[in-house]
């Protein structure tokens, strides 16, 4: 038992100590400017180039740790290597600002592709965590799909239009919270449509 605890617990600071160094390392260096063969970074982008080898590490070490990777972790570090890569080599914020849109866009459209195919993609995953009823994965998958929607917008609106400290802030405490709250709200309709024991050996 004691194992298991001390590999959440493990898992957990693998999983979100990444996201508290990116913001540390921000706000730790956003007003410096560095310059490495000729060309000017911010701090923003030194801070982007740091966080894509940690996550890098540490989504590594996960694998190593419990032996799988969901394929949101899996689609999350490709997506920070690519656009990352692509902040550094073109030095523009833009770049890694976007990830979080075509993350949360790419995962609304596939579970929108198969609910349009009458099937719910998060059932097909995540049936044998929460055991519930297929109409119930239905609605929670539809609603997953807006709330991603939600989230991508979201992330626009405030790339686009407020000072990158505020993006930073929102993209590491308001994103994650955001997404606990919205799983936690869901706990009536896990209930309503949970199996019995029964069910559940069928």
């Amino acid at each position: 038992m004691a194992d298991k605890k001390n590999t959440a617990t493990l898992n957990g600071i693998l999983e979100y100590g990444p996201l508290i160094a990116f913001f540390v390392g921000y706000f730790l260096l956003k007003d410096q400017t560095f310059t490495v063969g000729g060309r000017e970074y911010s701090g923003f982008i030194a801070t982007t180039a740091l966080f894509v080898p940690l996550l890098s590490l540490t989504t590594y070490l996960q694998y190593r740790l419990t032996g799988t990777l969901s394929k949101m972790q899996i689609v999350t570090l490709v997506l920070v290597v690519v656009m990352g890569g692509l902040t550094v080599v073109f030095n523009n914020e833009s770049f890694f600002k976007m990830k979080p849109t075509i993350i949360y866009l790419l995962f609304a459209g596939l579970l929108g592709f198969g609910l349009m195919r009458g099937q719910s993609y998060m059932e097909l995953v995540m049936s044998h965590v929460m055991p519930i009823e297929r109409a119930g994965w239905m609605i929670l998958t539809r609603r997953v799909m807006y709330f991603f929607l939600l989230l991508a917008v979201a992330n626009e609106v405030i790339w686009r239009s407020f000072p990158t400290s505020t993006w930073v802030t929102f993209k590491v405490f308001g994103l994650t919270i955001g997404t606990f709250v919205f799983f936690m709200s869901q706990y009536g309709l896990l209930k309503k449509y949970a199996l019995s024991e029964e069910e559940r050996e069928n």
